[in-house]
């Protein structure tokens, strides 16, 4: 093969589409990235980097930065929002015998995202193209064509050997693929709000914190935005009979964060968002010489913070593949196997588990919401529960399974 015919192509400028041409950057492969906006989004999305995914990032000397720019936060904690009772705490501290990572980082992804572009710099034989939309997918036997519009509107063709399709949950390579995306859309929209207001001094609120309540529940959690002293995020659901008006209006964020948490004086407000939450899961991810990466593959609702871990876990699963089949001669039954382990993952682990989440958040039934929280504080209160309950949360249990699996004859 020669190096175009090695070439990877990858639809999508986010963390997930730039780890994997970082990855495979590194292993000489010929790589060319593709994304329609002029630079990454300083957006303040997806902000928590859980253990199993520091592993897979440390791997790529990437963790040590992202602690330098982003927030260690070792602890999290459920409250119950109506009695204003601390329900339990878990510290990752109990990993330590189990991952180099017993720690969360609180790192927005557009930081990540600029910590890979600064070492993409220094590979040659990767080209990123901001500005470059990708609007048709096509294949063959032996190579996959992509048309992408660049910033002089005129419409170009680029051939490679596999194209990634990291391009968001509204994926044009998903759909130019043929590939169904089922799930289901919640009801409520969710809104974010952003404030400087410190929740640890003036509430003692660690850096991530969940809140049940009957009514409406919240995660607040903190991140270092530019620097000292930082920004807290707060999430909440919404009335699906409002409009967006009526949401995201100055006295309404305000009557939001007063009612959940009354303050003397009113909060400033930096940041408002409103956003459609869906639960969805790609079909498969890989059709053909096209492979899925995150949100293109898998949606989910935020809370817990799964979905961009599991889309850099895809990307370093995804990536090795691809160069073991480009560079060593693998079978490419490979790249099945990526897709049943990477859907395993999405189905049994983040879906079932963001789905968990927001119940745990929001059960109404008086009965079942004391059986929550009792059980929450059961599993605080036994090393051996609260240590197995982290495994799972912090997304090593499910690295360990998609390690122990297999596909015969890959």
């Amino acid at each position: 093969m020669t190096g175009d015919d090695r070439r990877v192509l990858i639809a999508g400028g986010g963390p997930v589409g730039l780890f994997c041409a970082l990855l495979l950057g590194r292993q000489g492969l010929q790589v060319r990235l593709f994304d329609n906006n002029a630079a990454p989004l300083e957006d303040p999305r997806a902000a928590t980097t859980h253990p199993g995914t520091l592993e897979v990032l440390g791997a790529a000397g990437l963790a040590e930065d992202m602690a330098r720019v982003g927030l260690v936060a070792p602890i999290f904690q459920f409250w119950d929002r109506p009695t204003g009772q601390r329900v339990a705490q878990f510290d990752h501290a109990i990993l330590a015998d189990d991952t180099a990572y017993p720690f969360v980082i609180q790192c927005e992804q557009f930081k990540t995202s600029q910590l890979i572009l600064d070492r993409l710099q220094y590979l040659p034989n990767v080209e990123v193209l901001f500005r470059h939309e990708v609007t048709e997918v096509s294949q063959s036997e032996g190579s996959v064509t992509i048309a992408a519009v660049g910033p002089d509107g005129k419409s170009t063709n680029h051939s490679g050997a596999y194209l990634i399709g990291a391009d968001g949950g509204r994926s044009t390579v998903r759909k130019q693929s043929g590939i169904a995306f089922d799930g289901f859309t919640w009801p409520e929209r969710f809104i974010v709000l952003t404030t400087p207001f410190d929740f640890a001094a003036s509430r003692g609120y660690c850096y991530r914190s969940y809140f049940a309540d009957p009514e409406e529940w919240c995660n607040c959690f903190k991140v270092s935005a530019k620097g000292p002293p930082g920004l807290w995020r707060t999430v909440f659901p919404t009335d699906p009979a409002l409009s967006e008006a009526e949401l995201m209006s100055d006295a309404a964020v305000q009557a939001r964060l007063q009612k959940f948490f009354p303050a003397v004086q009113p909060y400033e407000i930096v940041h408002r968002n409103l956003y459609v939450t869906h639960q969805r899961v790609a079909a498969t991810f890989r059709k053909g010489r096209v492979v899925l990466a995150g949100d293109a593959a898998h949606v989910n609702n935020p809370i817990g913070g799964m979905g961009l871990n599991g889309g850099i876990q895809d990307a370093a699963n995804a990536s090795e593949k691809l160069a073991a089949v480009l560079l060593d001669g693998a079978s490419d039954r490979l790249l099945d196997l990526y897709s049943r382990q990477r859907s395993a993952v999405a189905v049994d682990y983040v879906q079932e588990q963001s789905i968990a989440n927001k119940k745990r958040l929001e059960t109404r039934d008086p009965a079942a919401r004391r059986r929550n929280l009792d059980e929450l504080r059961r599993i605080a209160e036994d090393p051996a529960r609260s240590r197995d309950f982290l495994l799972r949360s912090s997304m090593i249990t499910s690295q360990r399974r998609v390690a122990a699996m297999t596909l015969e004859g890959a």
